[in-house]
């Protein structure tokens, strides 16, 4: 009662409010006018807008636009290579003052003892971290993860005050087909929050994953894909990650007209990404730069992303709405001059008020030690079957080729860029090994490898020479999980991930700082990827066909592609 009387009071003037942000304009998004106004908080609300106040705490932003606190609206913070307190640190300053993750990588690696260390987090960082449970543990039957995450174990989650609702329900062929697993899962969370993920998917069997009341999509990769998506009642999540790049494609969806059923998202972006290039801001300045209306883009950075989820308290710069605002240049440069979330203006102090949270699956790499044998891939009829990359995603191709062969064994083909991949089972539950080839990573010597490796997160290794990435696999085991190059059987480059072989222990400016330096090794290989090692980590997506679902619950066979 005491924080409402006095919310009431410092709105109406009766008292000076804590802070007051005087001399600016706020971007009104239900108008689109740039209003000059002070702007009066109190605690964690904005109590006053459209008028003078008096402030306890007075900052003059004369020039300056205050918009609304952007709100990512899914992601991956263990695809940012950090734990959530280095996120929070990372991110914040940017503007981002709100996200909505799913931990689907360390659930699968660690199950719900993954769920809790970022439920945990969620609680002590600055930033407003909310959770979607998990709802694809294991992603596949087609590989090994390390954990099972059935509804009876979600369900202890579910009312857990950060926790929104299911995170992207991967499987729609179970879901269209009635798999009982997955109809378990979507019966228990019916009147939450249910995310989708079903890349290309149209026609009635769009409708009937929809209908399971499933009702936002962060995988569409066209205009028209979205737009008969948005038809149907689905929520799109604009993507632009540091691997999947769906922005620009989706352009000419950002309207005015469809902004309020539009948000922003990044789901996978590393940190050396974000120092060059920023996170959603990046996406609200290249959207205005390429002729979007400011007001649909801030729309769906804020507003309608909170209305898409449920968040009936953020989004817009108004009395009674959560004071989580950005103060920034000019509404195209989109650079935030200063953060508060909350009513808390964000800075190292804050920060610093914090508890720390242990970190969980510190001996998760459990793989055997592997030599140049095990990578060994006998001579066979016809043509071999190689993944074809595509740069910028992470939908890949099925390509055969007809290969070299060096003895009895089939050989790389550097002239056609095509070299050796293979996935090694790392949880230490049955040892599996599979080799294969991989067309487009540019690699003329060496190899590369990962602990990160969507979705079960097995060790994923490429390279030329079968001794080197034997090098670069053991030496993972040796690190406790994470990314290194080898060259000439020397580690040219690495950065240990011992947060259950996804996330560092140190600060993100470390990590930015090594990750830097292992691009540069893998550039050396010859590596032609932007982005070499996360384009590595969505190789070992299970391979399915996809073109129509068949009565029978498979898909035909007409052509292959990585859905991830």
């Amino acid at each position: 009662m005491a924080d409402l009387e006095r919310y009431i009071d410092q709105g109406t003037g009766r008292e000076p409010a804590d802070i007051v942000l005087k001399g600016g304009q706020f971007f009104d998004l239900v108008t689109g006018e740039l209003v000059a106004s002070d702007i009066a908080i109190s605690g964690e609300r904005i109590v006053g807008t459209c008028g003078p106040y008096k402030g306890r705490t007075e900052i003059d932003i004369t020039g300056r636009i205050v918009v609304p606190g952007f709100i990512d609206t899914h992601l991956h913070i263990e695809s940012s290579l950090v734990t959530p307190h280095e996120f929070d640190r990372c991110v914040l300053p940017y503007g981002v003052t709100t996200v909505i993750c799913d931990p689907h990588e360390i659930a699968n690696v660690l199950g719900s003892e993954g769920i809790e260390f970022f439920l945990d987090s969620a609680l002590e960082t600055i930033m407003d971290i909310r959770v979607q449970l998990s709802s694809c543990v294991p992603a596949t039957h087609l590989e090994t993860s390390g954990a099972d995450l059935p509804i009876e174990r979600l369900l202890p989650f579910r009312h857990h005050p950060k926790v929104i609702g299911l995170a992207e329900f991967m499987n729609f062929p179970g879901v269209i087909h009635k798999d009982p697993v997955c109809l378990a899962k979507l019966e228990a969370f019916q009147g939450g929050h249910i995310d989708g993920h079903a890349p290309l998917l149209r026609g009635n069997d769009l409708n009937g994953y929809l209908s399971a009341g499933i009702r936002t999509e962060h995988e569409c990769t066209s205009a028209e894909e979205a737009l008969e998506k948005i038809r149907k009642g689905m929520h799109i999540l604009v993507r632009e990650g540091s691997v999947s790049k769906d922005l620009h494609a989706l352009l000419p969806i950002i309207t005015e007209r469809l902004s309020p059923f539009i948000a922003l998202c990044t789901d996978d972006r590393n940190p050396l990404d974000i120092a060059e290039q920023g996170h959603l801001d990046y996406m609200i300045r290249t959207a205005i730069s390429h002729g979007r209306a400011p007001l649909a883009v801030y729309r769906a950075a804020s507003i309608s992303a909170a209305k898409a989820f449920g968040l009936s308290d953020r989004g817009l710069v108004a009395p009674g709405w959560r004071a989580d605002i950005v103060v920034i240049d000019t509404l195209e440069n989109c650079k935030a001059e200063m953060v508060f979330s909350a009513g808390r203006k964000v800075d190292d102090a804050l920060f610093a008020t914090r508890k720390s949270v242990a970190p969980v699956g510190l001996d998760s790499v459990k793989a055997r030690p592997v030599n140049a044998a095990h990578f060994a891939v006998p001579v066979s009829d016809g043509e071999t079957p190689v993944i074809g990359v595509l740069p910028g995603k992470i939908i890949t191709e099925h390509r055969r080729y007809s290969l070299p062969a060096r003895g009895n064994q089939t050989s790389v083909d550097l002239a056609r860029d095509i070299i050796k991949v293979a996935v090694i089972e790392r949880h230490g539950k049955n040892g599996n090994h599979a080799n294969g080839f991989v067309q487009g990573f540019g690699l003329k010597k060496g190899a590369i490898a990962s602990t990160v490796g969507h979705d079960s997160h097995n060790i994923c290794v490429v390279g030329v020479d079968e001794d080197d990435m034997a090098r670069a696999a053991n030496r993972l085991g040796e690190i406790k999980g994470g990314f290194v190059v080898v060259e000439d059987g020397k580690v040219t480059g690495e950065i240990a991930l011992p947060v259950a072989g996804l996330m560092s222990l140190e600060p993100y400016e470390s990590v930015r700082d090594t990750l830097h330096h292992l691009r540069q090794a893998a550039f050396a290989l010859g590596a032609t990827l932007e982005e070499p090692f996360l384009q590595l980590a969505f190789l070992p997506l299970p391979v399915i066909p996809h073109l129509k679902i068949s009565d029978r619950g498979m898909v035909d066979v007409d052509r292959f592609q990585l859905i991830g």
